[in-house]
């Protein structure tokens, strides 16, 4: 079994990497790898039948999946819109305000920056007005590349005033000295209602369901087993860094898992989701509101109990 994700070394789909290092994927009679495809590459081979499921932004299977025909969410990874801007430690920026950006230079991956330029309009910045430049971070987007650390890089060298990354990523940056934590929307700074946008879940298509049930049940099962292994002993967390992730962010991964155990919660609730699909529609990706049951895998729901 192929779990695709756009983003390896993150703290946001931790809990699938986590059920294949310690063993729960194994446990629910499962032969599952989870590997690192790119951006679009990973929704994609989902939509050909190339991998079985998909670890990530939950809004981003419309983009080989429109209106949700073909595809639906299983079981979230974690709550609320994962990423967070930090700005350079010496600039007197405030926590929660989002017009510091005015005249910077922000890193932020394809797929992401779609979602910070929404808190930005959102937050009354108009990037083109503003001055506010949004670029890829130099090397993103090689194989094994992780956006966050080398977002945090690039931070420390000069090539950006800011970035858009996961918390693994701000971690990074924070404590080299670099870096300063301006929004985290999941926490309520930004816009109202910007830490809802999106979220991180395990997504796979209807054939597969309909296929394979069972193992789709069994995936389910191992992801909430990892999430009640985090919120017990996070300190697992870096038993599963130090196999997949470069050492600095396996030196740092089980404090950012145990800040945010709150977010580690399987279940997918029907506002998440009307709130995600609008912040869809509001991007054009998605033409009308679409119900619950339609984006949803509603037959696994039981099983998110913890």
């Amino acid at each position: 079994m192929k779990i695709a994700t756009p983003d390896l070394v993150t703290n946001s789909y931790f809990p699938a990497l986590a059920a294949e290092e310690l063993g729960l994927y194994r446990a629910e009679g499962l032969d599952a790898h989870v590997e690192l495809l790119p951006s679009l590459d990973a929704v994609n081979a989902l939509r050909d039948g190339a991998v079985d499921f998909v670890a990530g932004g939950a809004h981003s299977m419309l983009l080989a999946f429109p209106g949700w025909k073909g595809a639906k969410l299983v079981v979230a990874l974690s709550q609320g819109t994962p990423w967070l801007l930090v700005l350079r430690s010496d600039l007197p920026a405030r926590r929660g305000d989002i017009t510091m950006v005015k005249g910077l230079r922000i890193g932020a991956a394809p797929g992401p920056d779609r979602v910070f330029i929404r808190v930005l309009g959102e937050g009354g910045i108009d990037p083109a007005r503003d001055g506010v430049r949004i670029a890829p971070v130099p090397g993103a987007l090689d194989p094994g590349a992780s956006f966050g650390v080398l977002a945090a890089d690039a931070l420390e060298r000069g090539l950006v005033d800011g970035f858009w990354a996961n918390a693994l990523g701000s971690e990074t940056a924070v404590r080299r000295g670099v870096g300063k934590i301006v929004v985290d929307v999941r926490r309520g700074d930004g816009p109202p209602g910007a830490g809802q946008y999106t979220f991180a879940a395990l997504s796979t298509t209807d054939a597969v369901i309909a296929r394979e049930p069972e193992r789709v049940a069994a995936a389910v099962r191992a992801i909430v087993r990892a999430q009640g292994v985090l919120r017990k002993e996070p300190a697992r967390a870096t038993e599963v860094g130090r196999r997949r992730f470069p050492p600095a962010a396996a030196d740092i991964i089980a404090a950012v898992v145990e800040r945010d155990l709150p977010f580690y919660d399987p279940a997918i609730g029907e506002q998440a989701i009307t709130v995600m699909n609008g912040f869809a529609q509001s991007l054009g990706l998605l033409k009308a509101p679409v119900s619950y049951e339609d984006v949803v895998a509603t037959r696994y729901r039981s099983l998110w109990t913890r």
